[in-house]
Formats: structure tokens, sequence, C-alpha cells
């Protein structure tokens, strides 16, 4: 009877170590899980910010591309009338100056006229006053036009560059989102398993 007890204590000592062994075990695996558990949760909150972060910037981009294809439309709408009228404009002129050179520089331009009185003489002091003025206002006409022209053309081109720029960077920006929500949702399974984890470690220690 005294061997029973003895070798009833010795495997109740022998539990008793394993057990104390086991949850010394569990207590350094939850330790390490916290710890791990710990960085996961601050790791996620970066991703998170990063992914907030992310999502704004995109949401800006689209916005100043949006402001930007109005203007440029506005602009391009303003040129094309800006254009039409300079180019009427310079063909009035063009045609008013023809028919006065016509008729202040040559015997050919109205041969089909019929005689001017004898008394009747061409005013040419006052000809070449008015064909002067009108070579000013075709110069300025076709000088609006040629820088009208060239603003056009120097806003579309910037237009673009700066488009393919922005495009350029959203599509990076959308790569990075990608990427962060990847790392993200894998971080929060993670997370999840771990938590999953301690919880049954704790609660198995709770019940010793």
């Amino acid at each position: 009877e005294l061997a029973d007890e003895t070798t009833e204590k010795a495997y109740c000592d022998e539990q008793m170590a394993k057990t104390e062994a086991k949850k010394s075990e569990l207590e350094d695996d939850i330790a390490k899980m916290t710890a791990k558990i710990d960085q996961e949760a601050s790791k996620s909150a970066t991703l998170k910010e990063e992914v907030k972060v992310l999502q704004e910037e995109l949401a800006a981009l689209a916005k100043e591309q949006a402001e930007m294809d109005k203007i440029r439309i506005e602009t391009h709408e303003a040129y094309v009338v800006a254009k039409k009228d300079l180019e009427l404009g310079l063909k009035g002129v063009r045609k008013a100056l023809s028919v006065l050179r016509d008729y202040y520089g040559g015997e050919a331009a109205f041969v089909q006229q019929p005689a001017p009185p004898v008394k009747f003489s061409k005013a040419s002091g006052a000809g070449t006053s008015i064909i002067g003025i009108l070579e000013v206002v075709e110069s300025d006409f076709a000088k609006n036009l040629a820088q009208e022209e060239t603003e056009e053309a120097d806003a579309q081109s910037e237009y673009e560059k700066v488009s393919q720029e922005r495009k350029a960077r959203r599509e990076a920006e959308i790569q990075g989102l990608k990427q962060a929500l990847q790392i993200l949702k894998e971080e929060t399974a993670a997370f999840t398993q771990r938590s999953h984890r301690n919880g049954r470690h704790h609660a198995f220690l709770a019940a010793q």
C-alpha cells in the first residue's frame, strides 16, 4: 500500500511538473504572440493610414484633372471664337485693301466703269491715308491671330504634358494602393489567427 502511495505521489508530481512546464511554455508563447499582435496592430494602423492618404491623393488628382479639363475646354472654345472673328476681320480688311489698291493704284481696275465727269479726280492722298490705316489694321489682325494660335498651341501642349504626368502619378498611386490593401489583408488574417490562438492559450491557463 505504501508502495502504491509512493508510486501515485510520484505520478502526481510528474504530472504537476509537466503541467507547470506546459503552463510556462504557454505563458512564454502568449508573451511572444502578444508582442507580435501589438506589432501587427501597429503595422495595420500604419497601413490603414497609408491607404487613407493614397485614396485622398487619388481623389485630389481626379478633381484637379476634372478642373483642368474644364478650363481647357473653355479656353479652346474661346480660341475658336476669337480665331473665327479675327479671320473674318482679316478677310474683310484684305478685301477692302485689294479694292482700294486697284482703285488708287492703276488704270485697269475699273475698265468696265463709265468714264467719270471731267471735274472728277481721284483723291490719291486720302486714298493712300486710308490704305495706310487699313494696312495697320491688317497687321494687327494678323498679329493677334498668330498670337491666338501660338497661345492655343502652348495651352494644348501644357495640358497634354500635365495630363500625362498626372496619369503616371495616378497609376503609381493605384499600384501602391493595391499593394497596401493586399498587405493589410494578409496582416489582418495573421492578426486574427494569432488573436484566436492567444485566446485559446489564455482559456487553457485560466482552466488550470
